[in-house]
Parts: C-alpha cells; structure tokens; sequence
C-alpha cells in the first residue's frame, strides 16, 4: 500500500529531468529533420520547404559515399587493432597487482589529451622532413615514409593516432573485466591440465564476451564519429583521401553554408550508423556469445 502510493511522487521527481532529457534530444533532432527538407543556403536562408529534395540529391553523391565506406574502414580497422591490443596488454597485467596500478595511471594521459591537441602534436610527429617518425625509421634502414602527403600513408596516419589515444580505453575495460572473472572455472582448468593458452580459448575468452561485445559497440559508436583528428592531422586530405562524413557534412554545412543539405546527410549518416551498429552488434552477440553458450 504504502510503496504504491508513493509511485506517483516516484514518477513527478523523475519528471523534470526526462523532460530536460527529451528537450535535449528530441528537439535537436526533429528541427534538424525540418531543415533537411529545407533549401537553406547562403542565398536564400531559411526554412523554405522543398520536401525531399535534399535526399534525392545525396543519393548521387558520390563524396558522400566514399566519405562513409571511408570511415566504416577506419572506424573497424582501428577499433579491431584496439582490441587486440587492449586485450594483450591487460592479460599481461591481470595478476600484476603493482603493474596495474602503474598502468591505469599511464594509460590515462592519451584519453586526458584532447583530440586536437594530440592531432597537433602528432602532425608534427608525422612531418616528412622535420619530424622524429621518419628520422627514428632512417635509423634502422626504413623509410621516409609520406605520412601525411600520401593518400594510404594519411589514412594510416589517422588510425595511428586513434590507436594511440583509445586502446588505453579497452584496455581498462578490459582489464575490469578480467579482475571481475570468477576463479573457479579456472581452477577447474588448472586441474584438468590445461595450458595457459587452452584456458585462454576454452575459459577465459568465453567468459569476456559480453564485457567484449560491450567495449567494442562502445568504441565502434565513437569512432563513427571521428572527425577532430582528420581535421587537425590532414584536413581530409590529401585530396579527399583521409575525408570522413563527419567532415564531409562539416564541408558542406559551415564550409558551403549548404545548411539544409549538410542537414539531409546528418540525418541519413545517423540513420545508417545506427542500421550498421544494429547489425555489427547482432553478429558479435552470435559469434562470441553464441560461441561460449
């Protein structure tokens, strides 16, 4: 009786902030929808309607497209070599009580750097001439390599420095993880002989599925959204070979004032991220879940 009379007053003190949170949400995105089908530019401003004009437009463009698949490449291939490596590097540090500490301090100065900062910093890192990567490289016989001036080497630039700032993320994610395994499965392990890399496949990695699948959407969702590092590190360039659609609708909305296009493909970007994320965490849930189940 007396728990459901107090429902109500539950629900009036919630209110206040769904409602701030709806406001921040919904109204963003349902005037970005009416914009999108406006034809607001540098000539004629405005919310003047022309329906679906914009979408039929971004159909065709071919920048558009590339600048996805672009990114989908970067935000994978990137997030992939996270993983891997923040997976390594907290096995390696799981039972080292002192390690991880030292390491939880460590790992936190790349994510504490701000994304142009870091992109500033590393622009000069990759410099073909002044900087120290190709002078380190030519003292063991390798390069210098076109970091920044050649469209494969910007691109591997830019996942470079992602790699760098977040597999310290996934590694603490990771770690968390593993520190809140139960030990017995792997006492059973350890009395049915197993080695330490037929415990790895049979006990520990099944039991960080979902800590993994977790990490992963985490990542996967940010770096859908790259767009400081490819705007300090290379400008999208050279050419458009480094652009993302991020900095694609950047171009086109603050760049061309194309306001009411630029709007039409951040509606349409979201929409396939959220499709694309949907499906990628469907097949991970399959393949690791289902795989440990």
């Amino acid at each position: 009786m007396g728990e459901t009379g107090l429902r109500p007053y539950k629900l009036a003190f919630l209110l206040p902030g769904l409602l701030t949170l709806l406001a921040i949400i919904l109204f963003p995105l349902l005037f970005t929808i009416r914009v999108s089908a406006s034809g607001w530019d540098a000539i004629t401003p405005g919310l003047n309607w022309i329906g679906g004009h914009n979408y039929a437009l971004l159909w065709s463009d071919v920048r558009f497209w590339q600048s996805l698949a672009r990114l989908s490449a970067m935000a994978i291939g990137t997030v992939l070599i996270q993983y891997v490596l923040g997976f390594a590097l907290a096995l390696l540090v799981w039972h080292d009580v002192k390690a991880r500490r030292f390491f939880r301090l460590l790992f936190l100065i790349p994510m504490m750097t701000t994304p142009v900062i870091m992109s500033v910093i590393w622009r000069t890192i990759f410099h073909e001439s002044l900087g120290p990567a190709n002078d380190l490289l030519q003292l063991v016989g390798l390069g210098p390599y076109p970091w920044l001036t050649s469209g494969g080497w910007a691109m591997v630039s830019v996942m470079i420095v992602e790699i760098w700032q977040w597999t310290p993320f996934m590694f603490l994610l990771l770690l968390a993880g593993l520190i809140s395994l139960p030990r017995e499965p792997f006492l059973a392990a350890a009395i049915d002989g197993a080695g330490p890399i037929r415990t790895f496949l049979n006990v520990t990695f099944p039991l960080m599925a979902t800590v993994s699948i977790g990490a992963i959407m985490i990542r996967l969702i940010e770096a859908s959204k790259l767009m400081e590092t490819v705007y300090v590190l290379t400008s999208g360039g050279p050419g458009t070979a480094t652009e993302t659609s991020g900095y694609y609708i950047y171009i086109k909305g603050l760049r061309d004032f194309d306001i009411g296009y630029a709007a039409s493909l951040s509606i349409t970007y979201l929409v396939i991220m959220i499709l694309l994320l949907t499906i990628v965490g469907k097949l991970l849930h399959r393949v690791l879940v289902g795989r440990s189940s």
